[in-house]
């Protein structure tokens, strides 16, 4: 199984090293160590990331919780929250965004792990029971139902996505992990930061590139060991 990318957004350095020592203790993956919201998105937009670990207080204009709302409209990445401040006005804004772990400070490393392992235990279950087989897309000023199984792969184009399927391209106005997290998991899987495939629909890996019919779709190195993992190999 691939082990658990996660970003920490933290401003106090010594507790960020402390966090990240912890992960790495514990076989968790590090995505990036950041401090304000701008550089965390950037992260966000450009790396693997599975989870946010999210002080409430961070350097800049924009708090955890408002970065927490931008993650959820743009990312869809699930996020704790870790801080200092448990008054009820904190409390009623963080449940607003609608985190799947609230970490008081000072916390300790059995503290931090438990609530990673329920969060990731919560984002799988929840994966798997809201993803579709079906969906509609908005094409024309109508809306077509597509099956899963009919898509070849996602290409991102900023905040767009390209959706190819066996017989054509649409375009919907949706960052590439909003459209992987509707789609069922067992299917597709990423294999570049532009690309998200239909594992069923792979022709051929060769030279660091997957092929889905005539399509040759550059393999990221940051996905490469995941997707690799994931094959039968005999």
């Amino acid at each position: 199984m691939s082990r658990l990318n996660i970003l920490i957004v933290e401003d106090e350095p010594l507790i960020a090293d402390d966090i990240a020592m912890i992960l790495g203790k514990n076989n968790y993956e590090i995505s990036g160590i950041e401090d304000n919201a701008v550089d965390a998105m950037e992260i966000l937009a450009s790396q693997k990331v599975d989870l946010v670990l999210l002080d409430i207080n961070i350097e800049g204009d924009t708090d955890g919780i408002q970065l927490a709302h931008q993650i959820n409209t743009t990312f869809n990445v699930p996020f704790i929250f870790l801080t200092s401040y448990y008054d009820n006005n904190t409390l009623k804004r963080a449940k607003g965004a609608n985190p799947v772990g609230y970490i008081v400070k000072p916390f300790d490393e059995g503290d931090l792990v438990a609530n990673i392992e329920l969060a990731k235990f919560k984002t799988a279950n929840k994966a798997s029971t809201h993803r579709n087989e079906k969906f509609f897309i908005r094409n024309n000023n109508k809306l077509e139902s597509i099956n899963a199984d009919d898509i070849l792969y996602v290409e991102s184009d900023d905040n767009y996505a390209n959706i190819y399927t066996t017989s054509q391209k649409y375009v919907v106005p949706h960052t590439l992990k909003s459209v992987e997290a509707q789609l069922p998991s067992q299917h597709f899987t990423r294999i570049h930061k532009s690309y998200l495939i239909n594992f069923t629909k792979i022709s051929s890996i060769h030279e660091g590139f997957v092929f889905i019919n005539s399509t040759k779709l550059s393999i990221g190195r940051a996905y490469k060991d995941q997707l690799l993992n994931s094959l039968s190999i005999l």
